[in-house]
């Protein structure tokens, strides 16, 4: 089930804000209602709101000055509400950090649906920088680092070069550290395939990542032997 959306309306006008908050709720979003600038930017920046309604003018501080504050600390659609059909007014919101305006009087069917819009396109944007981040993520083990999605290894900072399957194998243990490893269970994880195939390729690949990542491979700072069990990834401690 979709969890509903709240949002803020900042009105000193009762007849207005509640007329929007009305419109709001036949459209699924809840809303609050504050007539005070100075408490509308302290619920604002409270947090917990997916959208913010704004009367540019309010007692206490403006709506301009609220969009302001709220733009450096949150991202979330911003909708200045104005009386004012100069440009100027609708310039200095946008400029303040605003997504759109909208002029009183309004229709409430149109302020429902670009409060819709908005809303549709920050969860858009979102699900886009989610991606991006996953992307870009990283794996970090002491001076290790590891670029999945580039396929991109570095050493002290430095890039190092891996073949595929030892680039596999190193960023296998560092998805799963401090946890022991078979021989079995890592060509499997690692190659694919059952393992019955020849388990003997994980040693010659640890023998030959050890060499490119270990400063001494009779000492291990990263990939250690767990005799008698498998290999594992050094905690962090040890290092």
């Amino acid at each position: 089930m979709t969890e509903k959306k709240r949002a803020l309306i900042a009105e000193d006008d009762e007849d207005i804000a509640e007329l929007e908050a009305s419109y709001l709720l036949l459209g699924g979003i809840e809303a609050d209602i504050e007539g005070h600038g100075t408490k509308a930017l302290a619920r604002a920046l409270e947090g917990g709101y997916d959208i913010l309604l704004l009367d540019v003018m309010l007692p206490g501080t403006t709506g301009m000055e609220i969009c302001r504050q709220v733009r450096e600390k949150q991202e979330i659609p911003i909708l200045m509400v104005t009386a004012c059909k100069e440009d100027v007014d609708k310039i200095r919101g946008l400029g303040m950090g605003a997504d759109d305006y909208i002029v009183k009087p309004f229709s409430p069917n149109e302020l429902l649906a670009r409060v819709k819009a908005h809303l549709a396109r920050y969860e858009r944007l979102k699900g886009f920088r989610k991606r991006e981040a996953e992307a870009q993520q990283e794996l970090v083990h002491g001076n290790l680092r590891l670029l999945p999605k580039e396929m991109r290894a570095f050493l002290d900072g430095r890039e190092i070069s891996l073949p595929p399957r030892e680039f596999q194998l190193l960023e296998y243990f560092l998805e799963h550290p401090h946890q022991v490893f078979s021989r079995e269970e890592l060509f499997e994880a690692v190659w694919g395939q059952s393992a019955q195939g020849d388990i003997a390729t994980v040693t010659v690949h640890i023998k030959r990542l050890r060499e490119k990542i270990e400063e001494n491979v009779q000492e291990p700072r990263h990939i250690e032997t767990v005799w008698g069990k498998g290999y594992r990834l050094r905690s962090l401690s040890a290092l």
